[in-house]
C-alpha cells in the first residue's frame, strides 16, 4: 500500500472541518488539540494550519491560539466581487474550449426542471448541481493563475453554504431559469450573451446571499456574530 502523506492527511482534515463548520467560525484552536484529535505529530499539523492560513481559513495569533476567520458580510461580498470578474471573463474569450456534449447535458437538466423531483428538493444535490455547473464555465480557461485564485474563493464559497445551510424554493426555481438563460447562448456561441446572462445569475446570487444572512442571522444570535452583521 502507499505510504499516506501526513503532511496532505493533516491539511485535508482540518480544511474539511473547517469548511463544514465542525470548526465554527471565531472559535479558537490549537496545536496540542490537533494533535491528539488526528493522532498526528506537530510537524505535519503545523504544516497544514501554515497552507490553511495563507488560504484565508485561519488567523494564527502567538500566545492566543488560532483563530477559524469568520466570514463576514465584507468576504461574501469580495467573493461575488471575484466571481462577477473571472466568470464572465471566462465565457467570453474561452467559452469556445466548452465541450458542446456537456453543455447539452445541463441544458436537459434546466429544461425538465421539476420541483416534485428529488432532485430538485434536496439542497446538497442542488448545491452539488449549481457547483459543477460554474465548474465547467471555469474549467474552459486555461490560465492556470486565475484558477488558482478563483478556487480560493469558492473554498470560502462552499464554507458560506454550509454556514447557512438553506436555500428558498423561489431562489431555487430562480437559479434553474438563470442557468438555462446562460447555457442557451451558449449552445449557439453567443458568448457575449452567455456572459450578459451570467452577469445577471451573479448579481441576483449575491442580492439572495445577503438575504439569506439577514434571514438566518434574525432566528440566531449566534450566526449574527459570526457575520459581523
Amino acid at each position: 500500500m502507499p505510504k499516506i502523506n501526513l503532511k496532505t492527511l493533516a491539511y485535508n482534515t482540518i480544511r474539511s472541518k473547517i469548511v463544514t463548520c465542525q470548526y465554527a467560525p471565531g472559535t479558537f484552536l490549537n496545536e496540542e488539540q490537533l494533535t491528539t484529535e488526528l493522532s498526528l505529530s506537530r510537524t505535519p499539523v503545523r504544516d497544514a494550519l501554515g497552507r490553511l492560513e495563507q488560504e484565508g481559513l485561519l488567523e494564527i495569533r502567538p500566545k492566543c491560539g488560532i483563530l477559524v476567520r469568520p466570514l463576514t458580510l465584507n468576504d461574501i461580498d469580495m467573493i461575488f466581487e471575484v466571481r462577477m470578474m473571472y466568470e464572465p471573463y471566462v465565457l467570453i474569450h474561452y467559452g469556445s474550449n466548452l465541450p458542446t456534449s456537456a453543455l447539452k447535458e445541463f441544458y436537459d437538466i434546466f429544461q425538465k426542471w421539476d420541483p416534485s423531483k428529488e432532485l430538485y428538493r434536496d439542497k446538497d444535490s442542488f448545491y452539488d448541481l449549481d457547483y459543477r455547473f460554474h465548474a465547467l464555465i471555469m474549467s474552459a480557461c486555461p490560465n492556470e493563475f486565475l484558477n488558482r485564485s478563483y478556487d480560493a474563493i469558492q473554498t470560502q464559497n462552499e464554507r458560506f453554504r454550509y454556514m447557512t445551510g438553506n436555500v428558498s424554493n423561489f431562489r431555487l426555481e430562480a437559479t434553474f431559469k438563470e442557468h438555462m438563460a446562460i447555457v442557451e447562448p451558449c449552445l449557439k456561441g453567443d458568448w457575449e450573451k452567455a456572459a450578459e446572462q451570467l452577469r445577471y445569475h451573479l448579481e441576483r446570487s449575491k442580492a439572495s446571499a445577503f438575504q439569506l444572512v439577514a434571514n438566518t442571522a434574525a432566528e440566531s444570535g449566534s450566526m449574527a456574530q459570526q457575520f459581523s452583521l
